[in-house]
């Protein structure tokens, strides 16, 4: 049961960044897809590019009103932005979050790694690319998780031809953009 919610976990992050319900109905769209807003879609070039602070800072003011709540990055563009911020005199803040986790903080904002955010990306004639977000969250101003009772889990019982029980796990959820102008994305950042 443990692997099984595990899975669960993995594939909701997933699907937070990559879902894409054209290609498989039972997903959700992930931000990826919900956004869509050209002025909110920001790239590195045509063919990519090395991340720059300038193009960070450009993510971060995309985001309206205010600042984001969370940049999500790879773990490689985490060491692109530290090797950033290193070369330039300053570092990126730390702290420990609520859960005793090491936090780095870009301008005060949170910058948390996936391991779902893909560093693969085709951008142009370049490969290996990938996106940064930066993310406001809130209801009726900004990105919403919704779900539908929860994660539910469903006993179905002993199994007829396996001395073995079936159990199914369900979970209704999706991801809801309340405005365009909440969620920002960075694409085309190269290695």
């Amino acid at each position: 049961m443990a692997a099984k919610a595990k899975a669960a976990a993995y594939a909701f992050s997933d699907a937070f960044y990559n879902g894409d319900s054209a290609a498989n109905p039972k997903q959700f769209d992930g931000l990826e897809k919900l956004i869509t807003d050209p002025s909110q879609s920001l790239s590195m070039g045509a063919n990519g590019g090395q991340l720059t602070l300038e193009k960070m800072d450009e993510l971060l003011d995309a985001v309206r009103p205010g600042r984001p709540d969370v940049i999500f990055v790879s773990k490689r563009t985490r060491r692109q932005l530290s090797s950033l911020r290193r070369s330039s005199g300053a570092v990126l803040e730390t702290g420990v979050d609520q859960f005793g986790q090491h936090v780095v903080y870009y301008d005060g904002i949170p910058v948390e790694t996936d391991d779902n955010i893909r560093d693969d990306r085709t951008v142009g004639t370049s490969t290996g690319a990938s996106t940064i977000y930066a993310v406001k969250f809130g209801f009726q101003n900004g990105l919403m998780g919704i779900d539908n009772g929860g994660l539910q889990v469903e006993p179905l019982g002993s199994l007829e031809t396996k001395d073995a029980t079936r159990t199914r796990i369900k979970w209704y959820v999706s991801l809801v953009l309340f405005r365009q102008c909440a969620a920002a994305k960075l694409s085309g950042v190269l290695a």
